[in-house]
């Protein structure tokens, strides 16, 4: 392949990049949101306490505590690998947005690096709160269906595959690597470190099911028409009938699906205690729901 070609591939390979930002603003703005609050969480409380990381970041910042080698030419370089085996199992927008993560975390790591941030003496605080903004920062890339790329590349293949949660998958991995780490910064920076591994977890956990969180409602019904219309036309919601008949009675009645916020269930409520009060009317939990006005099938 000449000069020409490769140019020609690199040129098109940063327009669709641009095309790709352009069309997901509202993704670019997660993604970079999320890895500063990531990068961030690392330089102030993470780094000057000598905690154990995560995932691939836990391998360069312990290349770093026994090598003294860059923790971002380190992330960068073993997240390149990974990226390369994801461009075969997952999709070209998935690979498209860790990439960028990627590299914008290697470049805030440095530009951190230079700025006066205070140290924080009490490696308690600074365990849980490093868990807690890194949790909530890896939870708003991948809910947008990116990745910072390290652990989150497999962890996404397994979840896809298997339903395993993406937190859980995180911890059994993360346990090996502080385990690891032991050896390296002693046993109490690893005891914060599990902290902070347990703290993020449950946060990213929290944070990637509580965006998709709904309640999902079933109304059984004799005024199928109004009770739908109000869904649809008051609570901005689609509603699907199901013709049923009563087993006990016998009679035709029409159970109506639909799925709501929690205000909106309140709502429904109030609607059919003053306009049919022989309503049915059951509400459970749902916790995810994908589809048009809710999460996007071209995140997964």
């Amino acid at each position: 392949m000449g000069f020409r070609e490769m140019s020609g591939e690199f040129r098109a390979i940063i327009v669709r990049v641009v095309q790709e930002v352009r069309r997901e603003w509202t993704s670019f703005l997660a993604v970079t949101a999320g890895v500063a609050i990531q990068a961030f969480a690392t330089v102030l409380f993470v780094l000057p306490n000598e905690f154990p990381d995560l995932g691939v970041s836990g391998v360069a910042v312990l290349s770093h505590y026994a090598l003294g080698l860059s923790p971002s030419l380190v992330l960068l370089a073993l997240n390149t690998l990974l990226m390369v085996w994801a461009w075969r199992e997952l999709s070209p927008r998935f690979v498209l947005w860790t990439a960028y993560a990627v590299m914008l975390f290697s470049l805030l790591l440095e530009v951190f690096g230079y700025l006066p941030i205070p140290f924080v003496g009490d490696k308690f605080m600074a365990a849980v709160v490093s868990g807690v903004l890194r949790g909530f920062g890896c939870g708003l890339v991948l809910l947008v269906g990116g990745s910072t790329g390290g652990l989150d590349i497999p962890a996404v293949a397994i979840q896809k595959r298997y339903g395993v949660e993406i937190g859980q998958f995180s911890i059994y991995v993360n346990i090996a690597i502080l385990v690891l780490s032991f050896f390296v910064v002693g046993l109490d920076a690893t005891i914060y470190g599990a902290a902070a591994l347990y703290v993020f977890g449950i946060v990213l956990d929290n944070t990637t099911r509580s965006f998709d969180r709904r309640k999902q409602a079933f109304v059984v019904t004799t005024m199928p028409e109004a009770v739908s219309g109000y869904i649809n036309s008051m609570l901005n919601r689609g509603t699907t009938l199901i013709p049923a008949t009563g087993g006990y009675s016998g009679e035709r009645r029409v159970i109506i699906i639909t799925f709501l916020e929690t205000r909106k269930v309140v709502q429904l409520k109030q609607y059919l205690a003053a306009n049919d009060p022989q309503a049915f009317m059951s509400v459970s939990e749902a916790s995810e729901v994908v589809g048009k006005g809710f999460k996007s099938w071209k995140n997964l």
